[in-house]
This record gives structure tokens, sequence and C-alpha cells, in this order.
């Protein structure tokens, strides 16, 4: 019961970040993500596929997302690395003696391993990716738009507006989809991919 209070929790948290659907189950949001991911995971490269075809309907580039370059995944991986090196793993109980949090840490492997079977990798968007009931797909599929470049509203638009807040780069990429299009502009994101560039940057 506990653990599915903290799962509610977590899963809440992550939806006011996301715009998530708040009516949509925790387990029926994984399950989604999950059989989605796994549909499209064999075949998807970051650097061999068209770049464009990795541009979300925002207009935000999928390469330069933290969760498909498996920052997340990898981050896990490393400090396991070094608890591991350390022997750490195997003397929490001890180590609780003197540090009383440190009793938690079976249950703190189990946050990092959900950590990496809900973001650990992602097809990008239009590879079924991404959250499921994203309203900004939503909006421009039923609009007949590629992106949100070829909609006049994207200044004011309420969709967009925790994307805004996230990615201070936003309205300057649809400007440049509306001026350059679609390719170019994702050529130029790939190149930046390409030398190490990532939206997480933009939030530190």
């Amino acid at each position: 019961m506990k653990g599915e209070r903290k799962q509610n929790a977590n899963m809440g948290m992550y939806r006011m970040q996301n715009g998530i659907h708040k009516s949509m189950p925790p387990s029926n949001m994984l399950e989604m993500w999950s059989s989605k991911r796994q549909a499209h995971k064999e075949g998807i490269s970051m650097t061999t596929e068209d770049p464009a075809d990795f541009v979300g309907y925002c207009g935000l580039h999928c390469n330069a997302c933290g969760i498909r370059q498996e920052k997340i995944k990898t981050a896990v991986g490393n400090l396991r690395d070094i608890i591991a090196h350390y022997g750490f793993d195997k003397m929490m109980p001890e180590l609780a003696k003197w540090e009383p949090s440190l009793k938690h840490y079976n249950e703190f492997n189990e946050v990092m391993n959900g950590l990496v079977k809900m973001f650990g990798d992602c097809p990008g968007c239009l590879q079924g990716g991404g959250d499921p009931d994203c309203k900004v797909r939503s909006c421009a599929k039923q609009k007949g738009y590629r992106t949100c470049a070829e909609c006049s509203e994207t200044d004011n638009c309420e969709n967009l507006a925790h994307y805004r807040e996230g990615y201070k780069g936003l309205a300057s990429a649809l400007q440049n989809i509306r001026e350059n299009g679609i390719r170019s502009y994702a050529r130029g994101i790939q190149r930046e991919v390409d030398d190490g560039y990532s939206y997480v940057e933009e939030r530190r």
C-alpha cells in the first residue's frame, strides 16, 4: 500500500510537470509507453535516420532530449558502478549504523529500476514515444499540422505553456522551421547533438 502511494505521488508530480492527462492510471500509462517503445525500439538510431523524422509536433528535436539520449539510464548505471566498485551495496546494513538513511537502500534501488524502466529510452515523438496523451500532438494532428510552426497561436498557446517554460529556445526553434523549413532546422539541431548538445543544458 505504501509503495502504491509513492508510485501515485511520483506519477502525479511527473504529470504536473509534463502536462500528462491526470485521469490516466499510472499502470496504464506505463503499459502504453512500454509497448510503444518496444514496438519501435529495434532499428531506431540517433544518427542514421532522417533528422526531420525526430522533430516533434511541438518543434523540439527528440534527439536533443535527455531521455532519448539515455542520460537517466547512463546516470543510474554510473552510480551503480561506483557503489559496486567500493562494495557499498554489500555494506549497507553496517553503513546504516552511521547514516540512518542508508537503511532505505533497497527502496532506492527499486526507484532506480523504475527510472530506467520508464525513462531509460524513447523512440521519439512520431515513433510512439513521449506522453501518450500529449495535447500538442493531438491538436497538431487535428489541425493537419506537421509542427506547431504552421500555427499562428503558438505565442499564447496553453498547450505549449510548459514547453515554453522548460525550453527557452522553443520560440526561436519554431521561427527557424517557419523560415528555413523543417529539414534545414533538423539538420542544424542534429549537428549540435552530434557535438554533445542536449536540452538538459537549458534546465541548469
